[in-house]
């Protein structure tokens, strides 16, 4: 069966019809890797591989988007006194965060319709990597990647599960990701990414407050295999293509 392209996009919950109409005028849609201009035009959708960015979009009933996040946005449905990340993805009241990031936090968030692909991402026994980058107080010191990879006691019960450390240099492509305003610590051992698979309370800036330093400013970069893209700006919303379950397999 057949259906008209605006018409197939709003159904897969990439936005209201006119929203639709101005990402095909936009020309960011494409059919089968044509790009198309007319959201009149028909597309099959057991047949053909409609993508939006580059992003393919299915008709599952399902939808995921990737936002970045901004600072002084919290990560809830409803909230009576700041703002929510649901207000920078189109409607849906199924919609919902996937797990959570700090208000002062920015970067890679999730927000789907999708309860197994959450849970699949949450889960602890999954063990699917979040990396960070953090601009620290003062110069992490190399003996944090060992402490680190061993865990580290934030005050839980449990230490947290091992973490990897990387200490940038003025050459890390990351440094690609820091507002301008914290440029100037490029090279200086204040920009740090870290890996986590865990999601505990304000796990990032606890960890580093156990060794002695505080995170000035922090930012996810990736969420398993998704990475955020250096394009998308801050308060902007892409619909991605569901990860791959294989991505969640637990380690061995």
């Amino acid at each position: 069966m057949q259906i008209r392209l605006d018409k197939f996009l709003a159904d897969a919950g990439i936005g209201t019809r006119s929203e639709v109409k101005n990402l095909i005028k936009r020309k960011a849609v494409t059919i089968n890797g044509i790009c198309v201009a007319k959201p009149e035009m028909k597309v099959t959708p057991d047949a053909d591989e409609v993508a939006v960015n580059g992003n393919l979009v299915t008709m599952r009933g399902s939808v995921t988007y990737m936002l970045h996040k901004p600072a002084g946005y919290v990560c809830a449905v409803k909230d009576d006194r700041f703002p929510t990340v649901m207000e920078l993805v189109p409607q849906n009241r199924d919609l919902f965060p996937v797990g959570r990031l700090d208000k002062d936090t920015e970067g890679l968030l999730l927000i789907t319709n999708d309860g197994g692909m959450a849970h699949r991402m949450l889960s602890p026994h999954r063990h699917v990597d979040k990396t960070y980058l953090a601009v620290l107080d003062h110069p992490a010191e190399k003996a944090y990647i060992t402490l680190f990879s061993a865990g580290v006691d934030i005050g839980d019960e449990t230490p947290t599960l091992p973490a990897r450390l990387m200490i940038c240099d003025g050459e890390s492509p990351e440094l690609d990701y820091l507002p301008k305003e914290y440029r100037i610590y490029a090279g200086s051992g204040r920009v740090a990414l870290l890996t986590i698979h865990e999601g505990r309370y304000h796990q990032v800036k606890r960890m580093f407050h156990a060794v002695g330093n505080e995170v000035l400013y922090l930012k996810r970069l990736s969420f398993g295999s998704l990475v955020l893209p250096l394009s998308l700006k801050k308060g902007e919303a892409i619909c991605v293509e569901l990860p791959k379950p294989e991505m969640f397999l637990k380690r061995p």
